[in-house]
Order: C-alpha cells, then structure tokens, then sequence
C-alpha cells in the first residue's frame, strides 16, 4: 500500500497486554495493532495508512517499550499525533513519542536486540492483582538450580525443541545473549508479594513461544521435576523427536525493551 506524498512515523509505545489477544489484528477477537489502528481512523477520519511493528507479541504479552511504523498519505504534526492518540487509545495502551522517519526507513531491518524479561514469584499464594503481570508458583522453588540452568540458554543453541508450529523456514539456531534470574526491583507495586524475582533474556530475535518454554522448563528445574542435565539435552539432542510441553503462561512476559538502530 502506497500513497502519493507520504508520510512516515516511527511511533514508541507500551501496553498492558492482559486482555488483548497480542500484537497482530486479527478478526473477532481484541488485538493492540486492531486497537491502535481504530485509534488512528478514529483521529485521522480516513483508513488511508497502515502499521508494521518491529515484532510482535502473544496473547496477553505486555510491552513496556517497542515501535510501530506508521505509513500515512497526510502529514501530521507529531507532538499533534502523540496527543490525539493518548487521549483516544484506552488506558492500557500509551504512546511514549513519535518522530519522522524518511521513505527508506525499514523498521524489519532496523531490529538490533530484544530485551525481555519474566516476572515470577513462589511459595505463596499471590495477590489477584498481580495476575496481569506475574506468574506465582506455589511451591518453594531452587532459585540457586534455577539460576545455574538460566545460564546454559546462553550463546548459540539450536533451540528447535524451544517453539511451537516451526515452518521449513524456521531458523533454530539463534543467539541468545543474557539469561539470568535475579530479585525483581524493577517493577513495583503495593500488591505484589514481599520478594519477586526476574527472568531476563536478551538476543536478537526469539521465535513463537521460545522465552515461555525456556522459563517453563526454569520452572520444571526448580521444582527439581527435570535437572541440568536434562536442560542440557534439550539444547544438544535437538533432534531426538522428544517433544517440550510446558510453557509458562504468558501473562508474566514482557517485552521490556526492542532496540532499534539509531533508535534506541
């Protein structure tokens, strides 16, 4: 879809991603891209645009930052566009800014690396309000066996065992950065449990389903129902046909940071 005379944007956002069902609009159901664009007819009074985001996002996957690539045949004022859109967007979604990017911006070729992070607790039953953003576990888990099978998920593994509905074009191989657990100080509220901890991931592109099944099999360690050395066959027999089953739920993943180049 072009336009004569277009204009582009590059649009900063974030959102609770609770009751949407991810990132990319489908029918019938409620999606934050399905949301935004509404938005936008809304303020824009035309369908003329379109959206692409730098990645995507599953059902109930929350963002704390990522982009979205606006393509419009109207230029608009972007401290104009930021304000229309927060007061029209509902209250789990915000823009944080918009700026003007030139016709050869390419926001799939712009991703540099993703920052995702899991928000957990255990040994207690938590607060009803914390289901939107962490996940609790009942049982006293082994943060020290947890942590010491984190960082086997660094480096270069082929993680074909670590996704879901995989095509012939699926690239297992991937990079994973960082993998680390530590105490949550970052995210805070009077509801969340006295201790908290975080799963941080950081690589260039993960597939469907890929970071949940990681902390699902963290969870399966420390309940001590897998041990290290079955993570380790995981990631070296990735061909033995034994299939992965336990993905975490989504609802405690977020996309905390999708850096782009020049933009970050």
């Amino acid at each position: 879809m072009k336009y004569e005379n277009d204009s582009y944007y590059l649009i900063k956002l974030q959102y609770l991603g609770f009751r949407f069902h991810g990132w990319q609009k489908q029918p019938k159901v409620k999606t934050v891209q399905g949301t935004l664009e509404k938005t936008l007819r809304f303020v824009f009074q035309h369908h003329h645009f379109k959206t692409l985001a730098a990645g995507r996002t599953d059902a109930m996957v929350s963002a704390q930052e990522t982009h979205c690539h606006l393509t419009t045949k109207t230029a608009y004022a972007t401290d104009w566009l930021l304000s229309q859109l927060n007061q029209n967007l509902p209250q789990d979604i915000r823009i944080l800014d918009i700026t003007k990017v030139d016709a050869t911006f390419d926001i799939l070729q712009q991703n540099k690396e993703k920052e995702y992070h899991y928000l957990f607790s255990h040994g207690e039953r938590n607060h009803p309000f914390c289901a939107s953003l962490m996940t609790g576990k009942h049982q006293v888990l082994d943060l020290p066996l947890m942590q010491e099978g984190a960082k086997l998920f660094e480096g270069i593994h082929n993680f074909k065992k670590y996704t879901v509905r995989a095509n012939k074009n699926t690239q297992f191989t991937r990079s994973v950065k960082t993998s680390i657990i530590e105490e949550n100080t970052l995210y805070k509220a009077n509801f969340f449990p006295k201790k908290s901890y975080l799963y941080k991931v950081t690589g260039n592109g993960f597939m469907r389903y890929q970071i949940r099944m990681m902390m699902g099999q963290l969870f399966l360690l420390g309940m001590h129902e897998i041990s290290i050395k079955d993570l380790q066959h995981s990631l070296s027999h990735f061909d033995d046909g034994k299939l992965l089953t336990e993905i975490a739920p989504a609802s405690g993943l977020i996309l905390y940071k999708n850096k782009l180049k020049n933009h970050s």
